[in-house]
C-alpha cells in the first residue's frame, strides 16, 4: 500500500514539474517581454528628448508647436487622437512656464490675451470635443495651406500698421504705454474663432496664426506678440486638452514625462526670445511656420 502511495506521489510530482521544453519556452517569453519593455522605455526617452528641443524653439518664436508635437508623436507610432491629447498637454505645460518669463519681462498685452485667448480657447474646446467625428487628413491639409500663407506673411517686409485712433464701428483702439494697437474686429474675430476650432480639433495651439495676425494685422511689436501668444496658448491648450481628454486618448505614461520637459523648455525658450532681436525673431517665426506647413502636408498625404 505504501509503495502504491509513493508511486502515485512520484507521478504527481513528475507531472507538476515543468519539462525542459516548457522551461525554455517560459524563459524565451520572459526575455521577449523584457526586450519589449526596454524598447518601450528607450522609445519614450527619445520622444521626450525631441519634445524638449521642439518646446525650446517653439516658445522662443511665440507658438506652442502643436503641429510639430502631433507629427513627432504620430511618426513615432502614437495613435492620432492620443497624439492630439498629448500635444495639448505639452502645450499647456510649456505655455504656462513661458508665460511666467514673458510676464516678468512685461512683454505681453493683457487686453489682447483676453480677447484672442478667450475666443481661441472657446473654439478650441468645441474643436477638441468634436475631433472624434472627423478624419484628420482633410483638416491637416487645410491647416497646412493656411500655415504656409501665415509663414510667408511673416517673411514679407513689415508694413507700418495705422497708429492713429480709428473710431469706426468694429475697430478696437488699445493704448499701452507708448504703443497703440488698432484691432480690426471684423477681421480678427472670425479668423480667431476659425483658428481656435481647427487648432483644438487637430491638437495644435494656433500660435502660428495668431502671431502673424497680431504683428501684420494689428501692428503689435514682435516681442509683445510672442509674449501675448504664449499666454494665450495656455488657455487654448487647456480647453483643447479637456475637450480631447473627455473622449479618452490620454496616456499619462507618455504625457507626464513630456509635460515635465516642456516646462523646462518653455522657461529656456522664453529667456532666449527676450534676448533675440525682434526682426530676427520674426524671420525665425516665419521659417518655422512654413516648415510646419510642409511637415503637416506631408503627414496628411502619407495617410
Amino acid at each position: 500500500m505504501n509503495s502504491i502511495t509513493g508511486s502515485a506521489s512520484t507521478i504527481r510530482s513528475c507531472s507538476l514539474k515543468p519539462s525542459g521544453a516548457e522551461t525554455a519556452d517560459f524563459s524565451a517569453r520572459s526575455a521577449k517581454r523584457q526586450s519589449k519593455e526596454e524598447k518601450s522605455v528607450s522609445h519614450t526617452v527619445i520622444v521626450v528628448l525631441i519634445i524638449f528641443i521642439l518646446t525650446v524653439v517653439m516658445i522662443m518664436s511665440g507658438r506652442g508647436g502643436g503641429n510639430f508635437y502631433v507629427i513627432a508623436l504620430v511618426l513615432s507610432g502614437v495613435p492620432i487622437h492620443t497624439a492630439s491629447t498629448t500635444s495639448q498637454f505639452i502645450l499647456l505645460a510649456s505655455a504656462l512656464s513661458g508665460a511666467l518669463i514673458f510676464g516678468k519681462a512685461k512683454t505681453m498685452s493683457w487686453p489682447l490675451v483676453f480677447f484672442f485667448g478667450g475666443l481661441n480657447s472657446f473654439m478650441a474646446f468645441i474643436g477638441g470635443f468634436e475631433a472624434h467625428l472627423f478624419s484628420g487628413m482633410a483638416l491637416k491639409m487645410v491647416l497646412s495651406v493656411v500655415l504656409g500663407i501665415a509663414g510667408v506673411a511673416m517673411l514679407l517686409p513689415e508694413k507700418e500698421a495705422p497708429k492713429v485712433a480709428n473710431l469706426r464701428l468694429g475697430y478696437w483702439n488699445i493704448v499701452e504705454g507708448e504703443n497703440r494697437y488698432v484691432v480690426n474686429l471684423w477681421l480678427a474675430a472670425p479668423l480667431t474663432l476659425t483658428t481656435g476650432f481647427f487648432s483644438g480639433m487637430v491638437g495644435i495651439s494656433g500660435g502660428a496664426f495668431l502671431v502673424p495676425l497680431m504683428v501684420v494685422g494689428c501692428g503689435v511689436p514682435m516681442r509683445t506678440a510672442v509674449g501675448t501668444a504664449t499666454a494665450m496658448l495656455a488657455a487654448t491648450a487647456f480647453t483643447g486638452f479637456l475637450g480631447n481628454a473627455l473622449h479618452g486618448g490620454f496616456n499619462p505614461v507618455l504625457a507626464v514625462p513630456c509635460g515635465i520637459v516642456a516646462i523646462a523648455g518653455g522657461l529656456i525658450g522664453g529667456k532666449i526670445a527676450l534676448k533675440t532681436k525682434p526682426k530676427k525673431l520674426k524671420t525665425i517665426s516665419g521659417i518655422i511656420t512654413i516648415v510646419a506647413a510642409i511637415f503637416m502636408m506631408a503627414n496628411a498625404l502619407s495617410g
